[in-house]
């Protein structure tokens, strides 16, 4: 073929090979003039270049591939717009330059020779390619079963094989481009044996991406299925999803209920947020948990008080000796409640030492009033969370102790006992007493919010009542809130009668006995209570009679069958040793010591105070565990004496010249309280003066650097250990003449006591010899 010139056919986006046969849809005018030049001519030859850029619309010689084919036009067909046409390839041309543009571009083009290079490399490459191509075929259309060496086999040049894969395999239109401009047979089987390599590996990728995906979906479906049949299986046997029918009892019981339209929403929403959350998600139990919770919470539900004044009077007399104050204010309570149903209940703080009955004095009320009695403790709480409760985004989040005490009593209205509120803590975890002053204020807990549950619940309805052995650690703010009802300690006699009363019978019937099986005389009880206990309350005399009553019914089931009557020496062999040693005042006092009257958490208790001069010594040292408030009276006491030396008759210079050493012994124990300043002063005057106190007196009462002698707390106790010590006078501060009146008939009758105002009065009595 010479270098003429053709008309010439751009393609935008194929490319057509010498011996093969490409169909072709031509709607440009150029084009279609282009074609219809070329049918016009005798041999039908067009020469069909490929574009550099497909976009461009009306291409010149610089806009076309330099290398393209030569074809003969086969068959035309017009149709309305385009014109369809069918080209075989003859050879491989190379464009020289354009000879025109319009009507039609035609290039003068330049015919390039076939390669004909040969070698081994060309045959492994060869073998390769088509080893690539079968697999490219199967991989992309695995349910041919023609082999591609089956489609291939009518052609015989390795580089005419090249061609035939490239319309079979459908390369994109830029390889195609350099394959039809690979001068040698080396360099198109390279080409091709490297777009091969490349689609492979992209299928093989993909193939495992698919395949994976459809392992997937074919568990999935698997599981779709079983669960279908499963549920099949169980509405065959009359079974349901348990999950089903959990939800649809939820959904039933909030319908039986009678709540609040607010909480009634809340329930309906996490009962619809149940349904469609799988069981084996994590907040599925939770939910489920915060939906019974909500169920089960007392909305409406209440218990209607007995306020019969008479009953309660009986109640209270029947389970609980002495105790009049509180008694009286407990009925008070009642009549003003019967009177006025709407009136907001006190807040009662019953204080006293362990063991005198703070908690039976609240299930007693309870029993009163026909309210359930809940009890809690608060003793070692530091976490507020503990109250108000966890917001249910933590793990492991529940509803705070208020909440969890009503569900449990099912009651809007029960009597809620805050045990040992003197030993609340306080941390990094919040301050609980804080949340008590919400939880106890009639105007905030009618509307309380606990964190977990998220709805205001009303407490106002609550009969709260706590309990603590003293109030000094109580937060002021919390102690405003309150009402204080002290229960002071018993005396021996008293305890006798509570024992007698309460204590004995219960034990001997919870050992399995009758009273004519065991009999513990008054004498007996006396030494049982002097030499066993030594308490304020009763709680450890329960326990040694408990004791004794288990003891005795192991001799019953062992075959003994006369009467046991338990003498004080019997308790020996039942209880062991004596426990405590009488309390004995001491006969006679060097100069230096002085008997004072303590009230500790058990009760009350007798210290003596000594002081002891150190000729040539300095200052004032302080041992036996003294707080801080009893070492400012010691320094106070020491100064007033000081100041009023020669008033009363101590010589200056002995102060003056000496150190002072105040022990105050008792053990280890740590001791404090505003109660030892006219000790102290007494001890130091008398160790100052080397004058004796009287050995038979005792004091209570704290001063001033002006001399005025203070109220105290805690004077029944007090004087209850003063008696037990057999001390027969006891000095008091006159402002506490009025506690006087808790002091039982027999104590007050044999005791002598001593109101003074100053201490003066305290020295004129402790120390006769003093003045002289």
């Amino acid at each position: 073929m010479e270098n003429n010139a053709y008309p010439t056919l751009p393609l935008k986006n194929t490319v057509l090979f010498p011996h093969l046969v490409l169909p072709l849809s031509v709607g440009r005018a150029g084009s279609i003039a282009a074609v219809e030049a070329a049918l016009s001519s005798e041999d039908k030859l067009i020469a069909v270049f490929p574009q550099k850029d497909p976009r461009t619309d009306e291409p010149a010689a610089d806009d076309l591939f330099r290398f393209g084919t030569v074809g003969i036009i086969k068959k035309m067909v017009r149709s309305e717009d385009t014109v369809q046409i069918l080209v075989q390839g003859i050879e491989r041309v190379e464009q020289l330059e354009m000879v025109q543009k319009q009507p039609y571009l035609s290039l003068k083009i330049a015919t390039l020779s076939e390669p004909s290079d040969t070698g081994t490399e060309i045959e492994a490459l060869h073998r390769t390619v088509i080893e690539l191509a079968g697999k490219m075929i199967e991989l992309v259309q695995p349910q041919i079963q023609v082999g591609i060496h089956h489609i291939i086999s009518d052609v015989e040049k390795p580089l005419h094989q090249i061609y035939l894969l490239t319309s079979i395999l459908s390369l994109d239109f830029d390889k195609e481009k350099e394959l039809l401009a690979a001068a040698t047979q080396v360099e198109a089987l390279q080409l091709m044996h490297r777009y091969l390599n490349h689609e492979v590996q992209v299928l093989e990728v993909r193939q495992k991406i698919t395949s994976t995906a459809q392992t997937e979906i074919d568990k999935k479906q698997r599981e779709y299925v079983l669960r279908q049949q499963l549920e099949a299986i169980q509405e065959e046997l009359g079974e349901t999803n348990p999950e089903q029918a959990e939800i649809k009892e939820l959904r039933q019981r909030m319908e039986e209920t009678e709540l609040p339209e607010l909480v009634r929403k809340e329930v309906e929403k996490e009962i619809t947020r149940l349904e469609r959350m799988p069981s084996a998600a994590p907040d599925y139990q939770l939910t489920r948990g915060y939906v019974e919770l909500a169920l089960e919470l007392p909305w409406n539900k209440t218990t209607e008080d007995r306020l019969d004044l008479k009953r309660a009077r009986e109640i209270l007399d029947e389970d609980h000796f002495d105790l009049e104050d509180v008694k009286e204010r407990i009925i008070e309570h009642l009549a003003v409640m019967k009177l006025n149903p709407e009136a907001k209940s006190p807040i009662l703080c019953f204080v006293g030492p362990p063991g005198v009955g703070k908690t039976s004095v609240g299930q007693s009320m309870a029993r009163a009033l026909g309210r359930k009695f809940e009890r809690m403790s608060l003793g070692g709480l530091h976490d507020e969370s503990e109250l108000r409760g966890h917001r249910r985004t933590y793990i492991g989040a529940m509803p705070g102790r208020i909440i969890r005490a009503i569900r449990r009593t099912g009651y809007q209205n029960p009597l809620l006992m805050l045990d040992e509120i003197d030993k609340l803590g306080r941390d990094f975890r919040g301050d609980p007493a804080a949340a008590l002053l919400e939880i106890l204020d009639p105007a905030q807990n009618a509307e309380f919010h606990d964190n977990y549950l998220d709805l205001p619940f009303d407490l106002s309805k609550i009969f709260f009542v706590t309990t603590a052995n003293t109030l000094d650690t109580i937060p002021r703010p919390l102690l405003d809130r309150m009402e204080i009802l002290r229960l002071p300690g018993y005396s021996d006699e008293e305890k006798q009668h509570i024992a007698r009363r309460y204590l004995i019978g219960r034990q001997i019937r919870e050992a399995g006995l009758s009273e004519i099986q065991l009999s513990i005389p008054d004498e007996t009880l006396s030494y049982l209570i002097r030499r066993y206990t030594r308490e304020a309350g009763v709680r450890e005399l329960e326990r040694m009679l408990g004791r004794i009553a288990r003891k005795v019914a192991t001799q019953v089931a062992t075959g003994q069958t006369q009467p046991v009557t338990v003498t004080p020496q019997d308790l020996v062999e039942l209880l062991g040793p004596e426990r405590f040693f009488a309390e004995e005042m001491r006969q006679q006092l060097a100069p230096g010591v002085a008997a004072g009257l303590a009230w500790t958490e058990a009760g009350g208790d007798v210290l003596y105070v000594e002081a002891a001069l150190l000729p040539e010594g300095k200052g004032m040292t302080l041992t036996g565990q003294l707080g801080s408030i009893m070492q400012e009276s010691a320094k106070a006491a020491q100064s007033y004496l000081w100041s009023r030396a020669e008033e009363l008759n101590i010589d200056q210079k002995t102060i003056r010249e000496s150190g002072v050493h105040i022990h105050v012994p008792a053990g280890a124990i740590p001791k404090d309280g505003p109660s030892a300043g006219v000790t102290m002063a007494s001890a130091l005057t008398s160790a100052y003066a080397h004058q004796p106190v009287r050995s038979d007196t005792a004091m209570t009462g704290e001063i001033t650097l002006s001399g005025l002698v203070l109220p105290v707390g805690g004077i029944k106790e007090k004087v209850l250990a003063a008696h037990r010590s057999g001390i027969q006078r006891i000095i008091l501060p006159k402002e506490n003449e009025k506690d006087l009146r808790e002091i039982p008939e027999h104590v007050r009758q044999s005791i002598q006591f001593i109101l003074a105002r100053r201490i003066e009065e305290v020295l004129a009595e402790a120390i006769p010899d003093l003045n002289r």
